[in-house]
Protein backbone atom coordinates (compact mmCIF):
# COMPACT_ATOMS: atom_id res chain seq x y z
CA UNK A 1 0.00 0.00 0.00
CA UNK A 2 1.51 3.66 -1.01
CA UNK A 3 2.12 5.35 1.99
CA UNK A 4 0.25 8.48 3.31
CA UNK A 5 1.91 12.02 3.43
CA UNK A 6 1.05 15.18 5.01
CA UNK A 7 0.43 18.08 2.91
CA UNK A 8 0.05 21.69 4.81
CA UNK A 9 -2.34 24.34 2.63
CA UNK A 10 -4.40 27.70 2.80
CA UNK A 11 -7.71 27.71 1.67
CA UNK A 12 -7.44 30.61 -1.68
CA UNK A 13 -10.11 33.03 -2.12
CA UNK A 14 -9.73 34.22 -5.33
CA UNK A 15 -9.85 32.04 -9.02
CA UNK A 16 -9.16 32.62 -12.30
CA UNK A 17 -5.68 33.64 -14.18
CA UNK A 18 -5.50 37.20 -12.56
CA UNK A 19 -5.89 35.33 -8.68
CA UNK A 20 -3.39 32.13 -9.83
CA UNK A 21 -0.92 34.96 -10.82
CA UNK A 22 -0.67 36.94 -7.89
CA UNK A 23 -0.64 33.24 -5.61
CA UNK A 24 2.70 32.43 -7.51
CA UNK A 25 3.89 36.03 -7.06
CA UNK A 26 3.20 34.79 -3.02
CA UNK A 27 5.76 31.69 -4.03
CA UNK A 28 2.65 29.49 -3.66
CA UNK A 29 0.90 27.01 -5.74
CA UNK A 30 -2.39 27.71 -7.10
CA UNK A 31 -4.80 24.00 -6.46
CA UNK A 32 -7.98 22.77 -6.06
CA UNK A 33 -9.72 19.88 -4.59
CA UNK A 34 -12.36 18.76 -6.08
CA UNK A 35 -14.99 15.35 -6.17
CA UNK A 36 -16.19 13.27 -3.57
CA UNK A 37 -19.83 14.78 -3.60
CA UNK A 38 -18.36 18.30 -2.56
CA UNK A 39 -18.12 21.69 -4.37
CA UNK A 40 -14.19 22.06 -5.53
CA UNK A 41 -12.21 24.07 -2.88
CA UNK A 42 -9.46 26.28 -3.96
CA UNK A 43 -6.42 26.31 -1.83
CA UNK A 44 -2.48 27.51 -2.42
CA UNK A 45 0.62 25.11 -1.92
CA UNK A 46 4.42 25.90 -0.33
CA UNK A 47 6.13 26.29 -3.86
CA UNK A 48 9.28 24.73 -2.64
CA UNK A 49 7.63 21.95 -1.18
CA UNK A 50 5.27 20.97 -4.30
CA UNK A 51 8.73 21.25 -6.93
CA UNK A 52 10.34 18.44 -4.51
CA UNK A 53 7.30 16.07 -4.29
CA UNK A 54 6.77 16.43 -8.17
CA UNK A 55 10.72 15.55 -9.10
CA UNK A 56 10.85 13.30 -6.44
CA UNK A 57 8.55 10.64 -8.62
CA UNK A 58 5.53 8.46 -7.89
CA UNK A 59 3.59 11.85 -7.49
CA UNK A 60 0.45 11.22 -9.02
CA UNK A 61 0.28 7.49 -7.13
CA UNK A 62 0.82 8.87 -3.09
CA UNK A 63 -2.23 9.47 -1.11
CA UNK A 64 -1.91 12.80 0.86
CA UNK A 65 -3.45 14.28 4.13
CA UNK A 66 -4.10 17.94 3.31
CA UNK A 67 -4.35 20.08 6.17
CA UNK A 68 -6.39 23.02 4.91
CA UNK A 69 -6.62 25.67 7.82
CA UNK A 70 -6.98 22.65 10.50
CA UNK A 71 -9.31 20.62 8.34
CA UNK A 72 -7.77 17.61 6.83
CA UNK A 73 -8.99 15.31 4.14
CA UNK A 74 -7.05 12.45 2.38
CA UNK A 75 -6.30 13.39 -1.25
CA UNK A 76 -4.70 12.31 -4.86
CA UNK A 77 -3.01 14.29 -7.42
CA UNK A 78 -5.01 13.55 -10.26
CA UNK A 79 -3.14 16.38 -12.57
CA UNK A 80 -0.45 18.84 -12.47
CA UNK A 81 0.50 21.54 -15.08
CA UNK A 82 4.23 22.84 -15.89
CA UNK A 83 5.54 25.92 -17.00
CA UNK A 84 6.43 25.15 -20.38
CA UNK A 85 9.71 27.04 -20.77
CA UNK A 86 11.41 26.37 -16.93
CA UNK A 87 9.51 23.14 -15.79
CA UNK A 88 8.23 25.04 -12.80
CA UNK A 89 4.96 23.76 -11.44
CA UNK A 90 2.16 26.44 -11.96
CA UNK A 91 -1.55 24.26 -10.89
CA UNK A 92 -2.48 21.20 -8.91
CA UNK A 93 -5.63 19.17 -9.37
CA UNK A 94 -6.06 16.67 -6.65
CA UNK A 95 -9.08 13.93 -6.15
CA UNK A 96 -10.94 13.46 -2.73
CA UNK A 97 -10.62 10.15 -1.38
CA UNK A 98 -13.96 8.86 0.26
CA UNK A 99 -13.90 4.87 1.66
CA UNK A 100 -14.78 2.53 -0.12
CA UNK A 101 -14.94 4.06 -3.54
CA UNK A 102 -12.05 2.74 -6.58
CA UNK A 103 -10.17 5.02 -9.18
CA UNK A 104 -8.62 4.38 -12.11
CA UNK A 105 -4.51 5.09 -11.60
CA UNK A 106 -1.63 4.30 -13.29
CA UNK A 107 0.35 1.72 -11.49
CA UNK A 108 4.17 1.36 -12.03
CA UNK A 109 5.63 -2.38 -12.60
CA UNK A 110 8.86 -3.66 -10.43
CA UNK A 111 10.51 -6.51 -11.80
CA UNK A 112 12.32 -8.58 -9.64
CA UNK A 113 14.92 -11.47 -9.66
CA UNK A 114 17.15 -10.79 -12.60
CA UNK A 115 19.50 -12.59 -11.66
CA UNK A 116 17.79 -16.14 -11.91
CA UNK A 117 16.00 -15.66 -15.03
CA UNK A 118 17.69 -18.45 -17.39
CA UNK A 119 17.19 -16.03 -20.54
CA UNK A 120 19.32 -12.79 -19.50
CA UNK A 121 21.62 -15.50 -18.16
CA UNK A 122 22.37 -16.48 -21.86
CA UNK A 123 22.79 -13.09 -22.66
CA UNK A 124 19.02 -12.30 -23.99
CA UNK A 125 17.45 -8.60 -23.70
CA UNK A 126 14.81 -8.12 -21.32
CA UNK A 127 12.01 -5.66 -23.47
CA UNK A 128 9.53 -3.87 -21.34
CA UNK A 129 6.32 -3.07 -22.79
CA UNK A 130 4.84 -1.60 -20.35
CA UNK A 131 6.01 0.31 -17.81
CA UNK A 132 2.54 1.16 -15.57
CA UNK A 133 -0.18 -0.48 -15.80
CA UNK A 134 -3.49 1.08 -15.06
CA UNK A 135 -5.98 -0.95 -12.52
CA UNK A 136 -9.11 0.04 -10.53
CA UNK A 137 -7.97 0.10 -7.23
CA UNK A 138 -9.65 0.90 -4.02
CA UNK A 139 -9.10 4.52 -2.97
CA UNK A 140 -7.62 4.09 0.78
CA UNK A 141 -5.25 1.00 -0.23
CA UNK A 142 -3.96 1.92 -3.85
CA UNK A 143 -0.67 -0.35 -4.35
CA UNK A 144 3.18 1.15 -4.78
CA UNK A 145 3.80 -1.43 -7.73
CA UNK A 146 2.64 -4.30 -9.72
CA UNK A 147 5.61 -7.20 -8.80
CA UNK A 148 6.93 -9.27 -11.74
CA UNK A 149 8.97 -12.24 -10.73
CA UNK A 150 11.57 -12.85 -13.93
CA UNK A 151 13.22 -16.06 -12.02
CA UNK A 152 11.59 -18.43 -14.87
CA UNK A 153 11.93 -16.39 -17.67
CA UNK A 154 13.43 -18.00 -20.87
CA UNK A 155 14.50 -16.18 -24.01
CA UNK A 156 11.46 -15.91 -26.40
CA UNK A 157 8.81 -16.21 -23.01
CA UNK A 158 6.84 -13.59 -22.20
CA UNK A 159 4.59 -12.41 -19.21
CA UNK A 160 0.63 -11.31 -19.65
CA UNK A 161 -1.17 -9.40 -17.34
CA UNK A 162 -3.03 -12.82 -16.52
CA UNK A 163 0.16 -14.18 -14.57
CA UNK A 164 0.87 -11.91 -12.43
CA UNK A 165 -0.73 -12.03 -9.18
CA UNK A 166 -2.33 -7.72 -8.64
CA UNK A 167 -2.75 -6.75 -4.81
CA UNK A 168 -5.89 -7.48 -2.76
CA UNK A 169 -9.10 -5.58 -4.56
CA UNK A 170 -7.12 -4.49 -7.54
CA UNK A 171 -7.70 -5.18 -11.50
CA UNK A 172 -7.02 -3.79 -14.98
CA UNK A 173 -8.92 -1.59 -16.76
CA UNK A 174 -8.71 -3.42 -19.92
CA UNK A 175 -9.81 -6.96 -19.14
CA UNK A 176 -10.97 -7.61 -23.18
CA UNK A 177 -6.91 -8.18 -23.76
CA UNK A 178 -4.62 -10.29 -22.31
CA UNK A 179 -1.87 -7.55 -22.86
CA UNK A 180 1.81 -8.32 -22.60
CA UNK A 181 4.28 -6.60 -20.12
CA UNK A 182 7.50 -7.85 -20.56
CA UNK A 183 9.72 -10.29 -22.41
CA UNK A 184 13.30 -11.35 -23.21
CA UNK A 185 14.10 -11.05 -26.81
CA UNK A 186 16.86 -13.28 -28.08
CA UNK A 187 20.33 -11.96 -28.47
CA UNK A 188 22.15 -9.97 -31.43
CA UNK A 189 24.60 -12.28 -33.43
CA UNK A 190 26.85 -10.83 -36.02
CA UNK A 191 25.90 -12.48 -39.41
CA UNK A 192 28.56 -12.53 -41.96
CA UNK A 193 27.74 -11.68 -45.22
CA UNK A 194 29.43 -13.56 -47.95
CA UNK A 195 29.83 -11.58 -51.80
CA UNK A 196 27.85 -13.82 -53.92
CA UNK A 197 30.39 -15.74 -56.75
CA UNK A 198 28.74 -15.81 -60.41
CA UNK A 199 28.96 -19.21 -61.50
CA UNK A 200 29.94 -19.54 -65.47
CA UNK A 201 27.41 -21.11 -67.68
CA UNK A 202 28.74 -23.67 -69.79
CA UNK A 203 27.10 -25.36 -73.13
CA UNK A 204 27.03 -28.95 -73.57
CA UNK A 205 28.09 -30.60 -76.74
CA UNK A 206 27.16 -34.92 -77.56
CA UNK A 207 30.42 -36.26 -77.71
CA UNK A 208 31.89 -36.16 -81.35
CA UNK A 209 28.90 -33.86 -82.43
CA UNK A 210 30.41 -30.60 -83.81
CA UNK A 211 29.60 -27.23 -81.61
CA UNK A 212 26.72 -25.02 -83.28
CA UNK A 213 28.32 -22.04 -85.00
CA UNK A 214 28.46 -19.02 -83.05
CA UNK A 215 28.16 -21.32 -79.83
CA UNK A 216 30.42 -20.62 -76.30
CA UNK A 217 33.37 -22.94 -75.75
CA UNK A 218 34.23 -24.50 -72.48
CA UNK A 219 36.40 -22.43 -70.39
CA UNK A 220 40.10 -22.83 -70.84
CA UNK A 221 39.20 -25.27 -74.07
CA UNK A 222 41.43 -24.57 -77.20
CA UNK A 223 40.20 -22.44 -80.12
CA UNK A 224 39.02 -25.09 -82.62
CA UNK A 225 41.71 -25.38 -85.48
CA UNK A 226 40.72 -23.55 -88.83
CA UNK A 227 39.70 -25.01 -91.48
CA UNK A 228 42.49 -25.72 -94.37
CA UNK A 229 42.21 -22.86 -97.32
CA UNK A 230 41.59 -24.03 -100.67
CA UNK A 231 44.54 -24.75 -103.79
CA UNK A 232 45.37 -21.75 -105.51
CA UNK A 233 44.76 -22.28 -109.17
CA UNK A 234 47.82 -23.38 -111.54
CA UNK A 235 49.28 -20.28 -113.58
CA UNK A 236 48.03 -20.17 -117.15
CA UNK A 237 51.27 -20.90 -119.70
CA UNK A 238 52.88 -17.61 -121.15
CA UNK A 239 52.94 -17.94 -125.40
CA UNK A 240 50.13 -20.38 -127.47
CA UNK A 241 51.53 -23.57 -127.12
CA UNK A 242 53.67 -25.66 -130.13
CA UNK A 243 52.11 -27.94 -132.02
Amino acid sequence: MAETKTLAAAARSGVGKGAARSTRRQGRIPAVIYGGGDSAQPISLDYHEINRLIYAGHFLTTIYEIDVDGAKQHVIPRDYQLDRIEDRPLHVDFLRLRPGSTLRVAIPVHFINQDASPGLKKGGALNVVRHTIELKVPADTIPEAVIVDLSELDITESVHISGVTLPPGCRPTDTRNNFTIVTITAPVALIETVAPTAAATTAETPEGAPAAPGAPSAPGAAPPAAAPAAPAPAPEPKGKPKK
